[in-house]
């Protein structure tokens, strides 16, 4: 395969998909900013692979390795959450990424540059994309049974520990991936704005994954199609498609007729709230 524009394409969809996937279960968790924050951390990581002329996406890895360590390491000895310690390690990472990225790549290193994707590099992001869709599955009832009680979840067995660091590491592996089609400083965004538009739409959690991988999938194949045609580059597009389709929810919820349910109560429509899907 060397169509640039069919391998974004394909690239897109997965990173798309499996980053709403898992920012699903992080708005869940009220951790949406983590993977904002945890993109920034990457750019040292980047510019260091920058000098070293290799591929930002490799950099952004190893450096978001190591932050994760420290957040966890820093999470079992500390009684610090988890927010605060990602904030700690991201206002370092990203004072020093400003030092070590060149200038001339500063702004790729921002927004991303998905058109430069290599066939090589489209398959590893599949792969690494089904890895972590295949973790997420795995671990998400654990997280929600966290989320719910830590007590009740030690009872059923759950290692708090392990899974923490299970799910930061498939943080860490969606922000490096992500970096490469939206760059660090929008990655968060594929990880926020997919989920916060399903769950405007469903109210219950089987839906809510689902309608978060379709539209995580949709926002990117809509933002490089607008790219294409624009010439405007593709993760500013991809972000703004995103932000297309969550105003495009907030005027379907508000306008979708009301339906009756038991009770005498109104089900949707304009003064309805959702019931969160956690």
């Amino acid at each position: 395969m060397t169509d640039p524009y069919l391998m974004s394409l394909l690239a897109g969809a997965a990173v798309g998909g499996a980053a709403a996937y898992l920012g699903s279960l992080m708005i869940t968790r009220r951790m949406a900013l983590v993977g904002d924050a945890l993109g920034h951390v990457a750019l040292p990581g980047m510019g260091l692979a920058l000098l070293a002329k290799v591929d930002p996406s490799l950099g952004a890895f190893l450096f978001l390795a190591l932050g994760i360590v420290v957040i966890w390491k820093l999470g079992e000895k500390t009684s610090l959450s988890t927010e605060t310690l990602v904030g700690l390690v991201f206002v370092t990472s990203l004072a020093l990424g400003f030092l070590i990225v060149p200038q001339p790549e500063l702004l790729e290193s921002l927004i991303g540059d998905i058109s430069q994707l290599s066939t090589a590099g489209l398959i590893l992001t599949v792969v690494l994309c089904a890895i972590v869709l295949i973790i997420v599955q795995g671990i998400y009832p654990r997280m929600m049974l966290l989320n719910l009680s830590p007590d009740l979840a030690a009872v059923e067995g759950v290692r708090e520990s392990r899974t923490n660091l299970l799910y930061l590491s498939a943080i860490a592996v969606m922000v490096a991936l992500g970096v490469k089609v939206t760059g660090s400083l929008l990655v968060g965004a594929l990880v926020i704005i997919p989920p916060a538009t399903a769950r405007i739409l469903v109210s219950n959690l089987g839906q809510y994954r689902r309608f978060s991988v379709g539209i995580g999938v949709a926002g990117c194949l809509a933002g490089i199609l607008v790219s294409r045609v624009s010439h405007f580059p593709p993760g500013p597009a991809i972000i703004l498609a995103n932000a297309f389709f969550f105003l495009a929810a907030l005027g379907l919820k508000k306008w979708r007729p009301a339906r009756p349910v038991p009770g005498g109560r109104r089900e949707d429509g304009p003064q309805s709230s959702p019931t969160p899907p956690v």
